[in-house]
């Protein structure tokens, strides 16, 4: 069982980037999905999250209407399209999973909820 994130790197301000997240040994059909960043010095943070069944997407207030949070059964993948980059989301980007969805949709963007990491990418925002 695995997540790999993929799609970082550095990015001039308003550009943009498009991470991946992946899973191999399981499939993430039945999984609610979140995006979490970790800043250097900072607490990490989530930031987007669909359920399991695509229906819903969740953004945190820093990256709504930038950010958006797709699945493609298919592929058996998790995809964050961020656009209109700022310096302020540099930081470590991770995708975690967690079967079925949370009962209460206030928690969908904590960390606590998501039992799978993936071991996260490096987004850098710099001119």
């Amino acid at each position: 069982v695995q997540l790999v994130e993929s799609g970082g790197g550095l990015v001039q301000p308003g550009g943009s980037l498009r991470l991946a997240c992946a899973a191999s040994g399981f499939t993430l059909d039945y999984y609610a999905v979140g995006w979490f960043r970790q800043a250097a010095g900072k607490e990490r943070e989530g930031i987007s999250a669909i359920s399991s069944s695509s229906e819903h997407t969740y953004y945190a207030d820093s990256v709504k209407g930038r950010f958006t949070i797709s699945r493609d059964f298919t592929k058996n993948s998790v995809y964050l399209q961020m656009t209109g980059l700022k310096p302020e989301d540099t930081g470590v980007y991770y995708c975690a999973v967690e079967r079925g969805d949370p009962a209460n949709k206030e928690l969908v963007l904590m960390d606590y909820v998501y039992g799978w990491w993936g071991q996260g990418t490096q987004v850098t925002v710099s001119s």
